[in-house]
């Protein structure tokens, strides 16, 4: 059945050789009264008054009206089938089995009104593209060479009808019902036999192989497109008679993302068509680029009608953003408006990555161009070589191939790409092939299992489909084929736009994409070849946010998207040693941070060794102890003086040597403290100080009473002897021991590592154990020391030259007043220096009992023996 429509056209040329013919009237089938062939009708429509014959097949939707407004009106008593329009090829030749062809042969498009209150004129389609001109000639090339193989489809031959589609979706319509209908539409009997297509190669724009392919299926027709990607398209329950030798745009904006990627354009613009195709692509890379670092920084449209207005707020935008990068999602019919006004605008250093037929645009090409345009990156389907196109385009009717080309058609002539044309050619040898084995097939297989094969005359398009899906053939070495949605194997050439010797514009190759590799292995770039926007050989910059480096963490804006960021310095004992990082690591328990915060190293252990504070403090001990045993040395050899006697040697040497322990027992604080060290160090400092001050207390007790035994009726002394004062010294010394042993018994002091008190270290210091013993110990040396300095306080104004009780009243204020300045001191000293402050006490408190003590009777000792008499000790010696 022979299918109507109408509307206006371009009328091609109905011949075999020439270019398509200007427009021309159009036509339309008008069925007549009487026929009951099932032929389809044409409607009067009444609006408002106005009365119009449109045939039921055109697709053209009406707007919604009033009702009332419309009426329909009956079809006249006495008419017949009659051509009111037509769409007429631009190329036919017949044959055995006809397939047609569609190309956007003219780009710009003129579009009458469509108001609906008069017969439309003509579409006016002008600007013949050479280079689209050539596609349609590398199918009739293809065609001829099947044709001349008496093999491939066994002495029959292929017929085509090939169209002008203008670029426009509506005229792809017109063309491919002018297709249906018949070899030709004036000759065709209507309603009488199926349409001789059996199978269509194009569009070449997405939209128009969807509008194309709608058409198509209802009669289950194969069409095999050579330029159109959009992702839509292999939806097979959409598009089920939809086939194409060119990848899919899911393809394309997977490896536009790995580009993304591998150049670390994490800031990007997007601009793409007003149409299905750029609708499709733009949202197959936002999901594709979800699982990147990757952002969108605006997303604009070109109109389909094009207003310097509108393009001038997308280029205002596009000024303003500090995305560098923006992708093209467009055809080069859409783009040349824009970036008309676009190089007006003298904008420059954008660098842009686009995609499909715009990155092989010849139309850019010029030297005027490169300005703006150079350095444009993207991916292109693979080149092919086609060997006779050349001298197939110069030997065309009425050419004889020996006349000069002029320079304006020179760009017809240019075969130095055949990306576009190898598609053409591997879609028409895929029908070839596919009909091949359809002629070969044998009952009872395939699609025909209860069925007998086709006969040779008797063909169907839906039978030839099924071929289409398990053709499998090789053409110059690549392999041809179509997966489950009618989809091609995915390869892809990096194209860069560099400068040529004349200063036009060169599409290089850099690189490959292969989507037969694994993840992640598909992208091959050779970086060194590529010339950047602004003829620069860096790579262009565009980040919302520099990168963190090591040692810092991503905190996103509040408000922005995830590409935009502040780069925020790790804390301490955190770390990050990759570039970008979400987040700082904590470095394990023994480990801190370094300064740049990129590595975590053993924390420094810490304890008052012997360095300079720990060899002061231990020359100060050596020193000490020294000065008492040198003191120690000379009360021995004067111990028969006066001054040794009187003021009791034994008690004397009891203290010097309880002082000699006090100094060399703050030796213990010094080094890494171990379990034994930790126990001995404040036992044997507690001990020792505590028979020092038992000794001074009974020598303090021995001079009270040495005094006051003098008075009539007391004999103090008696109670006081020598078995009483070792018998005082040994109690009070004792009750240290007993507290010290139920300290070391309980909780003994042991070594610690304390990692709290700064974190970046690990103090090694010694746990008191029990903090109640600790300051036991303390409390009871100042117990003691309290009760010497009350009692040498009450005999500080005793007779004689040398009452010895000031010394010791002045000794034990010294004593007091480094041991409360000492309790501040090791509470808030740090680590190792509560130790240090810890063997100063100590130190400083044996200097001074030493030198309060007995630097007074060594000088009269060595420097005054003459005043060590007793009766001047006594003050009673003769003036």
């Amino acid at each position: 059945m022979a299918v109507l429509s109408s509307g206006s056209s371009r009328q091609g040329s109905h011949h075999t050789g020439g270019a398509p013919a200007t427009t021309g009237p159009v036509a339309s089938w008008a069925c007549g009264h009487g026929s009951d062939d099932g032929c389809i009708r044409s409607t009067d429509v009444n609006i408002k008054g106005h009365i119009f014959t449109w045939p039921v097949a055109r697709l053209v939707m009406l707007p919604a009206l009033p009702p009332g407004n419309i009426t329909t009106a009956a079809a006249p008593a006495a008419s017949k089938c009659t051509l009111l329009n037509g769409f007429q090829p631009g190329f036919v030749v017949q044959g055995d089995y006809v397939i047609g062809g569609i190309f956007p042969i003219h780009f710009n498009l003129k579009m009458p009104d469509l108001n609906g209150t008069y017969r439309p004129l003509p579409i006016n389609c002008n600007g013949i593209d050479p280079r689209v001109f050539r596609w349609a000639q590398t199918m009739r090339l293809a065609v001829e060479e099947i044709n001349q193989n008496p093999v491939l489809l066994q002495n029959r031959t292929l017929g085509y009808k090939i169209f002008d589609s203008c670029g426009y979706p509506l005229t792809g319509q017109r063309a491919v019902l002018s297709m249906l209908n018949g070899v030709s539409e004036e000759n065709s009997s209507m309603c009488t036999n199926a349409s001789s297509l059996l199978a269509v190669i194009g569009a070449a724009g997405s939209s128009q192989s969807i509008v194309v392919s709608r058409i198509l299926q209802t009669f289950r027709i194969p069409m095999i497109s050579y330029a159109s990607t959009c992702a839509c398209l292999s939806d097979r329950q959409k598009y089920p008679t939809f086939f194409r030798v060119v990848p899919s745009d899911d393809y394309q904006v997977k490896a536009i993302a790995q580009l993304l990627v591998h150049f670390n354009w994490t800031w990007v613009g997007l601009l793409r068509g007003d149409n299905d195709y750029g609708r499709s692509a733009a949202k197959g890379l936002l999901r594709e680029l979800q699982d990147t670092k990757v952002c969108v920084a605006y997303q604009e449209m070109v109109p389909l009608l094009y207003t310097r207005q509108a393009g001038l707020r997308i280029m205002k935008v596009m000024r303003s953003s500090t995305a560098k990068v923006v992708l093209v999602f467009a055809t080069q019919g859409e783009m040349r408006p824009f970036l008309r006004d676009y190089m007006t605008q003298n904008i420059s250093g954008i660098q842009l990555v686009a995609i499909g037929a715009l990155v092989k645009a010849s139309v850019f090409s010029g030297r005027e161009y490169y300005p703006y345009l150079g350095g444009t990156i993207g991916f292109s389907n693979r080149n092919g070589h086609i060997s006779r196109l050349g001298d197939f385009l110069q030997t065309m009717p009425p050419c004889s191939g020996q006349e000069s080309v002029l320079e304006q058609h020179s760009a017809y002539m240019n075969t130095s790409s055949h990306k576009v044309e190898y598609n053409v050619y591997k879609a028409v040898y895929a029908i070839a092939h596919s009909l091949h084995n359809l002629l070969l097939c044998q009952p009872g297989r395939g699609p025909f299992q209860n069925n007998s094969c086709a006969q040779s005359n008797n063909i169907h398009p839906w039978q030839l489909q099924h071929y289409l899906q398990e053709v499998n053939f090789q053409i110059a070495g690549e392999e041809v084929d179509f997966d489950a949605k009618g989809d091609s194997v995915p390869y892809y050439d990096i194209i860069n736009w560099q400068r040529g010797t004349e200063g036009n514009i060169e599409f290089v190759n850099v690189g490959l994409f292969d989507g037969t590799k694994a993840i992640g292995e598909e992208l091959l770039i050779q970086e060194d070849r590529i010339m950047w926007a602004g003829h620069q050989s860096e790579v262009p910059v565009s980040v919302c946010s520099a990168s963190c480096l090591p040692g810092s963490r991503k905190a996103v804006r509040h408000g922005e998207p995830i590409c935009c960021f502040d780069c925020v310095p790790c804390d301490s004992g955190k770390i990050s040693n990759q570039t970008n990082s979400v987040d700082c690591t904590i470095c394990p328990e023994n480990f801190w941070s370094n300064n740049d915060r990129t590595a975590c190293i053993a924390k420094k252990v810490e304890y008052l060794t012997f360095d300079s504070l720990g060899i002061a403090l231990t020359v100060m001990s050596v020193v000490g102890a020294c000065f008492t045993l040198a003191v120690c040395g000379v009360f021995f050899c004067h111990r028969h003086t006066a001054i040794v006697r009187v003021n009791n040697s034994e008690l004397s040497f009891f203290i010097l040597f309880a002082l000699t322990l006090c100094f060399l027992c703050s030796l213990l604080f010094i080094g890494k403290p171990t379990y034994w060290s930790c126990m001995l160090r404040h036992t044997a400092f507690s001990i020792t100080f505590s028979l020092c001050i038992s000794c001074i207390l009974g020598k303090t007790l021995v001079v009270l009473a040495a005094f006051t035994a003098t008075r009539p009726g007391h004999n103090i002394m008696k109670w006081l002897g020598p078995k009483q004062q070792r018998t005082i010294i040994s109690s009070c010394t004792l009750v240290q021991v007993v507290i010290c042993a139920a300290w070391l018994i309980d909780a003994p002091p042991f070594p610690s590592r304390n990692t709290h008190y700064e974190h970046s270290k690990i103090i090694v210091e010694c746990s008191v154990g029990s903090s109640l013993a600790f300051w036991c110990v303390l409390g009871y040396i100042g117990l003691q020391a309290c009760l010497c300095f009350v009692l040498a306080f009450l005999a500080r104004k005793l007779p004689g030259n040398f009452n010895e009780a000031k010394f010791i009243t002045f000794s034990m204020l010294i004593f007091s007043a480094v041991w409360l300045a000492f309790i501040p001191a090791y509470i808030s000293s740090p680590g190792n220096y509560a130790d240090a402050v810890e063997s100063f006490a100590i130190l400083a408190s044996s200097f001074g009992l030493l030198f309060c003590l007995f630097a007074p009777k060594s000088y009269i000792i060595l420097l005054k023996p003459e005043k060590n008499t007793k009766q001047h000790l006594m003050g009673k010696e003769k003036k």
